[in-house]
């Protein structure tokens, strides 16, 4: 078993990191977001056992680099770069696509505010949230406090607001 574990392991890790790649380029250029998001996150956690195996593997020849200055380096300016991606904006930019952003615009409105654009009155938007599990609507509570309250996300309240959704 050990054998086959190392034999499998970096090719596990070439063909993992390859979709990845695909998908992590497909979601920067907001492509097939629906397809590929869901197949990027899962096949990432994925990688996670390849990884270990091939640094198991090749435990002693990684020991080398890792007293080397090139592979510190590395280390610390990809770390670097992942801090300051994730790192909260000062500007108070939103993250994502703009669509995202002007959908999180929308849903800090009340019922009542957003109704007319969606061609209903306050109260009957109030009961087609209600029906949908939206338990805590009312007329003049915000959208996104309207979910929250009722244990649903963004996306839930968002596909609820939508016509024809169940």
């Amino acid at each position: 078993m050990k054998a086959i574990l190392q034999r499998y392991a970096t090719p596990f890790i070439t063909g993992l990191f390859l979709v990845s790649l695909i998908s992590g380029i497909a979601l920067f250029f907001h492509v097939g977001n629906g397809v590929f998001n869901e197949m990027h996150e899962w096949l990432s956690i994925a990688l996670i056992l390849p990884f270990a195996l091939h640094v198991w593997r090749n435990w002693r020849p990684m020991t080398h680099y890792l007293e080397r200055l090139p592979m510190t380096l590395t280390l610390l300016v990809s770390t670097g770069a992942a801090v300051a991606m994730a790192w909260p904006s000062s500007e108070g930019r939103s993250s994502g696509p703009p669509q995202i952003a002007f959908s999180r615009q929308i849903i800090a409105n009340t019922a009542g505010e957003i109704a007319p654009l969606l061609g209903l009155t306050s109260e009957s938007l109030v009961e087609t949230l209600k029906a949908r599990g939206f338990a805590a609507a009312a007329p003049d509570m915000a959208l996104i406090e309207i979910a929250t309250k009722s244990g649903k996300n963004e996306s839930q309240l968002v596909r609820a607001l939508l016509p024809g959704q169940p």
